[in-house]
């Protein structure tokens, strides 16, 4: 692979609109995945007649399906993106994305919600693309702040997302779908008249389905052994990360009596101290400490909030866990800009694609871990009472990571070169 370029006077490839348009494609992205959480135990509680416990189970298979079409399709579409460019991909999942989300909002029974969660994965396979052209569009320096952007997008995904299905649920749990796909639908529209081409003819590549697979994209890291072993932190992340979006509306319910508007507003508190953390201090933080510090510090944090979330017992005390934990939104950009760095300019949207599935396979694998333990350690018959045992096992997570990423930082001493 050629060497990253670094120029200095890059700019991004079209007007202010652009970067505004990716980061708002983000946010619906997570704002359509975050409506869900406030009124899903009582969507499946409607459709099933599980009490909580069992609907905890549902709960975890539905994340389940939803991170195996992530973890398949994104390969896919970042390569996509390579051969066809960043434009065409993004119009297409947002308009796909859309029309699901009517589906789903007209779901008669679970298995039609299940349908709804495997094609709502299939076009939401999008953060590959959009991060393929932060990178098109970004120098090697401030790739990593950047990447910011797309997190903050996330951050206020969540806050919209859950906070809009939190105070639609007093109207039907199915009415924040119909919201969402009016916001997907309204994105499209403003894509098509603003958003340019940042991957120029030059520097697209012929699709390849050696390369378009989940199989294919671990072999692309498995060749870059530096990369590969920062991947592996994310790999850890990616398993302790969903434990929000799996458990929170079931936790604190179950240890707080939290209702859908409670567990709206508290993750909203979560997007908006994630989103302001790596839209302002990240850029702070990077150029003062490194990208590396950065990972560090923010896992640290991370597993610290994972310990007290396990064992508080008392509601508002979760608010101030929350703000305090706000350095963890280092950890994501400041990784991806590592490997960013260490790859060449035609070969950013399959990074971003392998880095996609691994995050997918720690959604796959995350919901099903921390539901189940949520559901074994809180139902009728827990051995142990102890509905926070899904964040100490995210904590745990957190540390390995942490170990690995030492690991990490050794190899990339070893082996210094600007990319591979």
């Amino acid at each position: 692979m050629g060497a990253v370029r670094s120029d200095h006077k890059k700019k991004p490839l079209g007007s202010r609109n652009a970067l505004i348009f990716i980061f708002i494609t983000v946010l619906i992205d997570m704002a359509s995945f975050g409506v869900i959480m406030p009124v899903l135990p009582d969507l499946i509680r409607e459709l099933t007649g599980e009490d909580l416990a069992g609907a905890s189970y549902y709960g975890g298979w539905l994340m389940l399906a939803f991170a195996v079409m992530q973890f398949l399709f994104s390969p896919i579409i970042g390569n996509l993106s390579d051969r066809f460019g960043r434009r065409p991909v993004l119009l297409l999942s947002l308009g796909g994305l859309a029309a699901n989300l009517v589906l789903m909002a007209l779901a008669p029974t679970l298995l039609w919600l299940f349908i709804g969660r495997i094609v709502s994965g299939i076009f939401g396979a999008t953060m590959s693309t959009a991060s393929a052209f932060i990178a098109d569009v970004s120098p090697p320096e401030k790739r990593a702040a950047n990447f910011g952007l797309i997190g903050a997008a996330f951050g206020v995904g969540f806050i919209v997302g859950p906070v809009i299905g939190g105070v639609l649920a007093h109207y039907g749990v199915r009415a924040p779908f119909y919201a969402a796909a009016g916001l997907a639908f309204l994105n499209l529209l403003y894509g098509v008249f603003v958003l340019p081409e940042s991957l120029t003819p030059a520097k697209r590549r012929v699709f390849e389905w050696r390369r378009a697979n989940p199989l294919g994209a671990f072999r692309h890291l498995s060749e870059r052994p530096v990369v590969l072993s920062f991947a592996m932190v994310m790999l850890f992340f990616g398993i302790a990360n969903p434990v929000y979006p799996s458990v929170w509306a079931f936790y604190t319910q179950e240890r707080y009596g939290w209702d859908a508007f409670d567990v709206g507003v508290s993750l909203g508190l979560v997007g908006l101290v994630f989103g302001l953390s790596q839209a302002f201090f990240i850029r702070w933080a990077i150029p003062r400490f490194g990208e590396v510090r950065s990972a560090i510090a923010g896992l640290a944090v991370l597993t610290l909030a994972y310990i007290a979330y396990a064992f508080n017992s008392i509601g508002w005390l979760v608010y101030v866990v929350i703000v305090l934990s706000f350095p963890a939104g280092l950890i994501g950009p400041s990784l991806q800009g590592i490997m960013s760095n260490r790859t060449s300019e035609t070969a950013q949207g399959e990074l971003q694609g392998a880095l996609a599935s691994i995050t997918a396979v720690g959604a796959v694998i995350g919901p099903v871990l921390f539901t189940s333990l949520f559901g074994v350690f809180s139902g009728d018959n827990a051995p142990i009472y102890f509905p926070g045992a899904p964040f100490l096992g995210a904590a745990v997570l957190c540390v390995m990571g942490m170990v690995w990423l030492r690991l990490a930082v050794k190899k990339m001493k070893a082996n210094p070169r600007a990319a591979e």
